[in-house]
Order: structure tokens, then C-alpha cells, then sequence
């Protein structure tokens, strides 16, 4: 059956989800916008139709990522698809207060213009199920603490692409020592520079290399961050 044979109205749920998926992995945003408003037609919860299609399909595609299957042009459509479907979604999901992973802030640090890493990591993790509040580029200690403060976050993620504005990254982690709520934010750090040694060395949480292992990363930690919860 081509695309331009398939017909919504005729297919299953199942199938319309399993559709989704493909069409997601494809970089398909408006086959994805239709299919979003098809199962919301049917009645179905918006976390559901978030769950059981979009952040079902983004799984796949970070685990493809992750092995070398699909590659960063490729995850961008993909990620832009998402944003399509979740741009019809998120105004729903506020209104029903449905339920999220946990909220991340994150930001390339002052000096560094470079995003493109950071921006995959944003859209990929909230494909995932997380809020994300971006604060783009060139960020200043002052930044990343306003927003800490505004919206607090379980975790911080910080991006840098150059050696010279890598050791920014221990300026913000200092900062929120200072502030005395470092144990309270899972801090995440990635860029092409960096590596293992340097996350331990100015003491964040964990390297990232990619925005794949970003998320699993995320989740990760989450679940031990609310499994904790549940035993005091």
C-alpha cells in the first residue's frame, strides 16, 4: 500500500500507532499531525496517543542513533515530526496535567554559539516524555541559576563544543554548590570535547556523548531519583 493509499479512517488503532512509529522513524510531520488528530478524534487520551506513538517511535529512533543505524540528519527529521505532533499535544496535556518524566533545563555555556548537539538532546528528550525548557546558546551562571530557580528542574544538562569554554561547566556546578542545591539536580554535561575524565573532574552527574545515551541517561537516574523517594 503506498502513502497515498492508506486511509485513516479504515485502520485500527494498533495500526494507526504502528503507523505513527513509521512515520515518525521517516521524518513525516504532517502524515504524523494527521495521525495525531485521527486517534484524538477516537477519544484517545493525549498522554496515550504521546506514550503509544510519538515517544514509542523516538525509542526507536535513539536506539538506532545509539547503534549507528541512523545518523544526526536523520534524527533531526525525525525529531522535527515529533515536535509536529507535540505541538498538537502539548497544549492538551497541560490542560489534563498528564504526566511527565521528570524536567530538564538545558543550555550551551557562555562563549559557545554551537547548538545543534544541544537541540537533538532537547527534542529527543522530550520525545522521551520530559519538559524541557531550552535556553539556547552562550549562557551565563546567572542564566542557568534564574531558570533553576524559575522552574526547578531534577536535572541541568550543559553543552559546550570548544576546550576553551569547557571549564564553564565547572562554574555553573560551583554556583550551585554555593547555592546549596547541588544534591538536589542531576547534572548532565556532553559536547565533542569532553569526555568521562572531565565530567568526574568538575563533578557532574555523567557525560553524554550523544543525545541517545542523554536520554537513557535521563531516565536512568530518574528512576533511581523516584525510587529513592518512595523509600523515605
Amino acid at each position: 500500500m503506498t502513502e497515498d493509499e492508506i486511509n485513516l479512517q479504515e485502520m485500527s488503532d494498533d495500526e494507526i500507532y504502528e503507523l505513527m512509529k513509521e512515520d515518525l522513524y521517516d521524518g513525516y510531520a504532517e502524515e504524523i499531525e494527521e495521525e495525531v488528530n485521527e486517534m484524538l478524534a477516537r477519544g484517545h487520551e493525549p498522554y496515550a496517543i504521546l506514550t503509544n506513538g510519538l515517544v514509542a517511535g523516538m525509542d526507536i529512533v535513539g536506539i538506532d542513533f545509539r547503534d549507528g543505524i541512523l545518523f544526526v540528519p536523520e534524527v533531526l527529521m525525525a525529531a522535527k515530526a515529533m515536535k509536529a505532533g507535540m505541538g498538537i499535544l502539548r497544549p492538551l496535556l497541560a490542560e489534563t496535567g498528564a504526566p511527565k518524566i521528570g524536567t530538564m533545563v538545558v543550555g550551551t555555556v557562555k562563549g559557545d554559539i554551537h547548538d545543534i548537539g544541544k537541540n537533538l538532546t532537547s527534542m529527543m528528550m522530550e520525545g522521551a516524555g520530559f519538559e524541557v525548557i531550552d535556553l539556547g546558546i552562550n549562557n551565563s551562571v546567572e542564566n542557568f541559576m534564574a531558570a533553576i530557580e524559575k522552574h526547578k528542574p531534577e536535572i541541568l544538562g550543559m553543552s559546550a563544543l570548544l576546550t576553551t569554554t569547557m571549564p564553564y561547566m565547572r562554574v555553573v556546578i560551583e554556583a550551585l554548590k554555593t547555592a546549596g542545591i547541588r544534591q538536589d539536580i542531576i547534572v548532565m554535561v556532553g559536547g565533542a570535547p569532553l569526555n568521562e575524565a572531565f565530567a568526574e573532574e568538575i563533578e557532574a552527574d555523567a557525560y553524554c556523548r550523544d543525545a541517545a545515551v542523554a536520554v537513557e541517561t535521563a531516565k536512568r537516574f530518574m528512576k533511581i531519583r523516584r525510587a529513592q523517594q518512595k523509600a523515605l
